[in-house]
């Protein structure tokens, strides 16, 4: 599939990775030592939510316009709050008109010892970007390919931190693009923390890459742990729209599982299509 990511900003894939970073990021924050995020394919930063493209989509009215207003329990509200709070900085007349992609939201989650490198090879995307970050110290942008770029950036100088893989699937080996980049960065940063997305398309695909991420964690030194989420909004059909997206989170916080378990039974009504949607959380077996 290609996922273009003007089309689909803010759309219910967006919302469900973009909790998961914040609260794997609201972890690193808990110790003072300086951590590093690393975005292999890092898009525009900010998108339009009135423009052609996103119009076309129409993804952020069933993804982050409900999630805006739907309400949660007391438990869960504190856990979604510093996302939402991230989404409402660039919309301050409260109409919905922008997006924050990955780079602006993981920006906004560093304290002023942590840094931020962010790859984008695709000219009007990287033009965009740079202009969202421009002349901030923090942030780099680095004009190479994600892939490339994953084993040259690891380890960080700070030792701590996360790397956020997300491409836009647009060759048909990008499931082992995925795998392979994964493996090599994994061996030389074991200690690291990974959120990989994925599309939800084939199930052969998915589990595949599932199977050999818990494996390649499984045998690092120290072992990794990993965690598996998937969640849809509606049935998979014959049409070529996503319904269903994935996430492989690599040495997650401990107590990510627990904020997940929270936080996803809350979002299967707001973000559902024709019905209520669905996840599953589990421990991928090799």
């Amino acid at each position: 599939m290609n996922y273009r990511h003007d089309f689909h900003a803010g759309g219910f894939a967006d919302v469900i990775k973009h909790i998961v970073l914040v609260r794997m990021l609201a972890y690193l924050h808990e110790k003072p030592a300086a951590f590093r995020v690393i975005d292999t394919h890092a898009g525009a930063g900010v998108y339009d939510l009135t423009s052609d493209e996103a119009r076309r989509g129409g993804e952020s009215l069933t993804g982050i316009a409900r999630i805006m207003q739907a309400r949660f329990s007391e438990k869960t509200e504190p856990l979604l709050r510093p996302y939402l709070d991230i989404v409402r900085a660039f919309n301050p007349q409260r109409d919905l008109v922008a997006y924050p992609g990955s780079p602006l939201i993981a920006r906004a989650m560093l304290r002023p010892q942590d840094r931020m490198t962010v790859c984008e090879v695709e000219p009007k995307a990287r033009k965009r970007l740079i202009a969202a970050l421009r002349r901030d110290t923090q942030a780099r942008v680095v004009d190479l390919d994600g892939w490339t770029a994953l084993p040259a950036f690891v380890p960080p100088n700070e030792r701590r931190g996360l790397v956020l893989i997300d491409p836009s699937f647009e060759a048909k080996d990008e499931f082992e693009r995925l795998a392979a980049g994964f493996t090599e960065a994994f061996a030389k940063w074991p200690t690291g923390s990974y959120l990989l997305w994925y599309p939800v398309k084939s199930r052969r695909a998915t589990d595949g890459l599932a199977r050999h991420v818990a494996e390649v964690a499984g045998a690092g030194k120290p072992a990794g742990k990993c965690l598996r989420l998937e969640f849809s909004v509606a049935p998979q059909a014959a049409s070529p729209g996503l319904v269903s997206t994935g996430l492989l989170i690599v040495n997650p916080p401990w107590t990510l599982m627990g904020e997940l378990k929270a936080i996803l039974p809350e979002l299967e009504k707001p973000l559902g299509q024709g019905g209520a949607g669905r996840f599953r959380l589990e421990v991928p077996k090799p």
